[in-house]
């Protein structure tokens, strides 16, 4: 079974904004053996909707959503699940699993605590 992952981000009308995460979903893509695919909630394409049904005509049967948040505020709490679930409806073969936001988990709570400790 294929999987993808969509890495789920807010957008910006500052087009260069998205520089970091497409250099994490480059990085990712490298890593990972399934597909990958970057997208925004809000100001810039592409959508989760968009992102899903790429993953989709790319062969994924399962699709992990991680957020690329620090934390689980209401856009993660309340707009991703409401916008994955649209998307999951024209998709029901798919399984898509939604993850807790990236910031939070304990390796990359040390991973930035350790750069910033470090300094430029």
């Amino acid at each position: 079974m294929t999987q993808g992952i969509v890495l789920f981000a807010h957008g910006s009308r500052d087009a260069q904004w998205a520089q970091p995460f497409e250099q994490l979903a480059l990085s990712l893509s490298r890593r990972f053996s399934g597909p990958v695919e970057l997208a925004f909630l809000d100001l810039m394409p592409p959508t989760l909707e968009q992102a899903i049904d790429a993953l989709a005509r790319r062969g994924a049967r399962s699709i992990r959503v991680v957020p690329v948040f620090l934390g689980k505020g209401g856009h993660v709490g309340e707009d991703l699940p409401r916008l994955a679930a649209q998307a999951a409806g024209k998709h029901p073969t798919i399984r898509v699993e939604l993850e807790p936001p990236i910031g939070e988990q304990p390796t990359v709570i040390e991973a930035i605590a350790r750069a910033i400790a470090a300094g430029r």
